[in-house]
């Protein structure tokens, strides 16, 4: 299975700026929050992306799963030591078969994001 997303890196700032913290912390886990501030300036395109990438994974999940869905912090977008983006599902109500690989690039005005179930 494959997933894919695209966000204006511009609506994801906008959320931010005007929810602050209740927005940052319904979708996003700390270590995701940390790690996207840590990015100073281009902060909302980290944002921008793990967003992305985390809707690309639930299409991979979801069209494999009838269970309870997902929340957006059940999907926990991390870093390997090389900075390669990976993907850790921390909800109990899901297993994941398989190794799900996930690509994320980002530009100023866009984010997006594949997922492969592999």
């Amino acid at each position: 299975m494959v997933g894919t997303d695209i966000i204006e890196v511009a609506r994801i700032e906008k959320l931010i700026e005007q929810k602050g913290d209740k927005f940052l912390n319904r979708i996003y886990t700390q270590n995701e929050i940390d790690y996207c501030e840590s990015k100073g300036p281009n902060k909302y395109q980290h944002y921008a992306g793990r967003f992305a990438a985390k809707e690309a994974v639930f299409k991979v999940i979801q069209s494999n799963n009838t269970s309870k869905p997902l929340m957006f912090k059940d999907i926990q977008i991390l870093n390997k030591d090389d900075g390669s983006p990976y993907v850790n599902i921390v909800s109990s109500n899901h297993t994941v078969s398989s190794r799900i690989y996930i690509s994320i690039s980002h530009i100023k005005e866009y984010a997006t994001a594949i997922a492969v179930e592999k």
